[in-house]
């Protein structure tokens, strides 16, 4: 591309960004969309680094660098940011259901309208993967590659039926306090840990973990977490307890699932992933200064938007980009950092150089199934990122603009 070619590309990108930022009410908290924005791409570049499919002769199965390099596990605590997201998402949803019993919307209305956001495009990835899963059994593909597979791409659905599950629960969830389902976790990790209880116990977490950063965002609406003091506490306190569970309580330092691991943070998860989750969200509170700094620039700006409005699709198709990746490898052998065990540096180098062909198989997938995303909020709705909610102050809850 000529010198003159580049300009006129950047001026256009230019041109586009300050469209999007003329197009954002300029109340918007835009921290809110830069912190999801960021769980989203650790979710997603966690699992592509984390996640590898070996091929055994004609099978394929997970591993894990995790496996055969655990002083690796600090990778898991950069980007395993499912806490961030139900810290935003609890915010998000208190304060869109405040807006709606102030302006007279019922909670029926309110709900569907947030869970055919949800799962309308879901319906993509399903069908995708119905077709696709049988057209594999037929053509003879072994069913436990079969089943690796799809158990790789529907992985993200268990988050989402999590996730609307606390949705549906805002009205009881709006004055909770966060320390109630955190002794929850705690109770439940004593009886199964400590006294030898049934493991099955361990699925009380699912909702229960997930519960306290989802509830700590109904309490960043409330204006309890306005001060930065609120943020150091939790870090410093999430930091130490997470620490110490790892240390002396015997939890793993992964805070992911590890294959073959004896136990898992996150599979459901543990007293140590949620304390972890509270520093994580500690330091998300630190940073919202900065990020509403930050995301004054245009192009900054612009970027979060993007990802925010394609956040559902980046999330559930990340895993089909990582699998459409690996098949197509095989048509040429067995490849490092694609098909290898992750065993070694070796396949680690080898890895961060299929991230960007990973990024590519997603900007595929984005640009198939984003319309089921864009249209899942009916004809004619705004997109929800040019609406605005602004930054919580105490006692303003019930006059927040729709999110």
């Amino acid at each position: 591309m000529t010198d003159i070619g580049v300009r006129a590309l950047r001026r256009g990108v230019r041109r586009r960004a300050d469209r999007i930022g003329a197009a954002t009410p300029p109340d918007r908290d835009r921290a809110v969309d830069a912190l999801r924005a960021v769980a989203v791409f650790g979710v997603v570049l966690g699992h592509w680094l984390v996640t590898a499919l070996v091929s055994d002769g004609r099978t394929l199965r997970t591993a894990s660098p995790l496996q055969h390099m655990p002083w690796l596990a600090p990778i898991s605590w950069l980007f395993q940011t499912l806490a961030v997201f139900f810290l935003v998402g609890g915010h998000v949803a208190t304060r869109g259901y405040a807006s709606a019993r102030a302006r007279g919307v019922p909670y029926h209305q309110w709900l569907t309208g947030r869970l055919t956001r949800l799962f309308t495009p879901v319906a993509a990835v399903l069908g995708l993967w119905t077709v696709a899963a049988l057209a594999l059994l037929l053509s003879g593909t072994e069913f436990g590659t079969v089943r690796t597979l799809v158990k790789l791409a529907l992985a993200p659905l268990w988050f989402l039926l999590v996730f609307a599950g606390l949705t549906a629960a805002t009205p009881l969830l709006t004055r909770l306090n966060p320390l109630w389902p955190l002794a929850v976790v705690l109770h439940v990790d004593l009886l199964r840990f400590g006294l030898g209880g049934p493991s099955w116990l361990g699925w009380v977490n699912v909702a229960a973990g997930w519960m306290v950063p989802y509830t700590l965002g109904a309490a960043w609406t409330r204006g309890e977490l306005e001060r930065r003091r609120a943020g150091w506490t939790l870090l410093g306190a999430g930091a130490a307890a997470t620490a110490a569970l790892v240390g002396w309580a015997g939890y793993p330092a992964a805070m992911v699932g590890v294959p073959g691991g004896g136990m898992s943070n996150l599979d459901p998860p543990s007293l140590a992933v949620v304390t972890f989750g509270l520093a994580q969200c500690g330091l998300a509170l630190l940073l919202r200064e900065r990020l509403r700094h930050t995301t004054r620039r245009p192009l900054a700006w612009a970027a979060v938007a993007l990802v925010n409005l394609s956040a559902m699709t980046v999330f559930l198709w990340h895993q089909t980009a990582l699998m459409a990746t690996t098949a197509t490898g095989l048509l040429a052998g067995r490849l490092p950092g694609l098909h290898t065990p992750p065993d070694g540096l070796g396949w680690v180098g080898a890895r961060l150089l299929w991230l960007p062909v990973f990024a590519l198989a997603l900007a595929v997938c984005w640009a198939a199934f984003r319309s089921f995303e864009r249209n899942s909020g009916g004809r004619g709705r705004r997109s929800r990122v040019v609406r605005s909610h602004r930054p919580s102050d105490r006692g303003t809850a019930a006059k927040a603009r729709h999110v």
